[in-house]
């Protein structure tokens, strides 16, 4: 296997890594267990705070769903770059993302997809990953989305 310098490459695409979300309850941002990382679930802070809240398909549109499911994956990287650091990603696993959804949404993969994308643009062919998208009735702090990842690490 080839290395990967992840970080210039997220530099490339002028994005840059945020400090990691300080956790809200009784864990972890993430553990390394063997050669893989697994993030708790990260939702889309930004600087700190939600700057978006609400079930998705009532108040929180599709499309913004999706783009803050591209800042909770943003948040997972940052979680994996303080345990092991980024350059040491071989490949993205697998991605779990919530959606917290208005009666009758469907459109979870859709939403997903902001964070699915984001890590294809980040790792390439090294970002295509198994992936589950689940609708649930709540999250913390009335977030519209939460991302998780497991990722292969050297």
């Amino acid at each position: 296997m080839t290395e990967q310098n992840w970080t210039s490459r997220l530099a490339e695409l002028g994005i840059e890594l945020p400090p990691v979300a300080a956790p809200v309850a009784a864990y972890v941002p993430a553990v390394r267990t063997g050669d893989h990382v697994y993030t708790s679930g990260q939702l889309p802070f930004v600087d700190g705070k939600l700057e978006l809240t609400g079930k998705v398909g009532g108040t929180v549109t599709a499309e913004d769903a999706k783009a803050a499911a591209r800042i909770a994956a943003l948040n997972a990287l940052a979680a994996v770059d303080a345990l092991v650091g980024l350059d040491n990603v071989v490949r993205i696993v697998k991605v779990v993302g919530f959606v917290a959804s208005a009666d009758g949404f469907t459109g979870q993969p859709g939403v997903v997809n902001g964070a699915s994308e984001f890590l294809g643009e980040v790792f390439g062919d090294a970002g295509v990953h198994a992936r589950s998208a689940v609708g649930v009735a709540e999250l913390p702090l009335a977030a519209p989305v939460e991302v998780e990842l497991i990722a292969e690490v050297r």
